[in-house]
């Protein structure tokens, strides 16, 4: 299984998980100019390749307008503004309805990553709501100080998706101790808002003193990582490293290993095939129509799940009833939560851990007599196959008036295994 494993026993920040991650890129230098290239307002991103303490890593610059962000403005949690928000400020402050026209119309983001971004974001507003008492609605951002964090937060999930490990683990959480200052004042560390993001997740201080995890690298983490704890038993592939700029006593950086977590290193790619962890959340439904239902299903769809099925079922009272299964990612859990709730009548769900065994597949688009088809080819376990995309060979079938499976057979014709 192909894993990400990140150690922050420095903490984490946007900047420090992005530098780690391209570390572990073939051409990192090429992918920050894909980052470039974006369209975030005024952002630009440097890369510097540096050794600190005899170890080569890289540490990341966004500057916005030509300018970097000064330390006394680098967390989210120092822009938050409530209802005592003033008009005379209003132009240097934005919500979320400001960034969420930023990411989807002026980002050139794959729609996948675009939602990715947005629910970071949405988990930094809600934790800012409920440290300030007001709706996600009259949450406000630092207008520097937000293109700062949407780059950072597009960055790692670009990355991520470049990368694509099946299993993202990473350490506790150091957060450092002392205090912080920031717009509301005098702070404990972790901040308020960093605190309720990396609920759940195991962190500790130390003698340390100053913020080491950043609400932007707290809610990363909460996003991608599936397990926090030891390193896992793994055939490390390579090894990055990302810098912070603050100095201190010890090495400040987040570490990141990607590898393999099972004990095959003599395997070639595609020989065993992948394994990820997934889980699988069930209700039972007695009243709901078949219409209610569909429509439950595609909402979960569209939410990001794996896999949505029903089985019919026996319930008490001698009712006939539907099992609905939703397969997931552990960290879309609360999100499908929240949609079988709302889509559906149930008032209890229950939840499975599971693993399962996937062959490694590659899509390809090839070009036919027929126009182009796409072929998705998939390969492990000692196993090979290749099937076309049901969307083109249905395509065919209706402009030339035939069967799927006579569509089948003329590309089988012109189309090379």
């Amino acid at each position: 299984m192909k894993t990400l494993y990140l150690d922050c026993g420095m903490g984490a920040a946007g900047d420090m998980l992005t530098a780690a991650l391209l570390e572990l890129l073939p051409e990192p230098d090429a992918f920050v100019e894909k980052l470039n290239r974006l369209g975030i307002p005024g952002a630009t991103f440097t890369r510097e390749k540096t050794g600190i303490s005899g170890i080569m890593g890289s540490r990341m610059s966004v500057k916005v307008d030509g300018a970097e962000e000064g330390a006394e403005h680098t967390h989210l949690h120092e822009h938050a503004e409530g209802a005592a928000h003033t008009h005379a400020h209003a132009h240097a402050h934005s919500g979320m309805d400001e960034i969420r026209h930023i990411v989807t119309e002026h980002l050139t983001l794959p729609p996948e990553i675009a939602a990715d971004v947005m629910r970071v974001y949405a988990m930094i507003a809600d934790a800012e709501s409920r440290v300030h008492g007001v709706p996600v609605s009259r949450i406000h951002f630092h207008e520097v100080g937000m293109m700062d964090a949407i780059a950072d937060v597009a960055a790692v999930c670009l990355l991520m998706r470049e990368l694509s490990p099946d299993s993202v683990a990473a350490s506790p959480v150091h957060v450092g101790s002392g205090h912080v200052r920031c717009a509301h004042g005098i702070l404990p560390v972790p901040a308020p808002a960093t605190a309720l993001l990396l609920e759940g997740v195991p962190i500790y201080g130390g003698s340390l003193e100053g913020e080491l995890c950043t609400p932007t690298g707290a809610a990363l983490l909460k996003y991608f990582v599936t397990q926090f704890g030891p390193m896992p038993v793994m055939t490390v592939r390579k090894t990055g490293y990302g810098f912070g700029k603050k100095e201190f006593p010890v090495l400040n950086c987040v570490r990141a290993m990607l590898g393999e977590s099972f004990d095959t290193a003599n395997e070639t790619p595609g020989e065993r095939g992948s394994e990820n962890v997934v889980l699988e959340l069930s209700c039972n439904v007695d009243d709901m129509t078949a219409e209610e239902i569909g429509f439950a299903m595609e909402r979960l769809f569209e939410g990001g799940a794996h896999e949505v099925y029903t089985v019919a079922i026996g319930m008490k009272k001698n009712r006939p009833g539907t099992l609905l299964r939703v397969m997931c990612k552990p960290r879309d859990r609360e999100k499908m939560v929240g949609l079988m709730y709302k889509y559906t009548s149930t008032i209890g769900i229950r939840e499975v851990w599971t693993h399962r065994y996937v062959l490694d597949r590659k899509l390809t688009c090839t070009a036919t007599p027929y126009g182009e088809v796409r072929v998705k080819n998939s390969i492990g376990y000692g196993v090979s196959r290749r099937k076309y995309e049901y969307e083109d060979l249905a395509r065919i079938a209706r402009e030339r008036g035939i069967t799927l499976a006579e569509a089948r057979e003329l590309l089988d014709g012109g189309v090379p295994r």
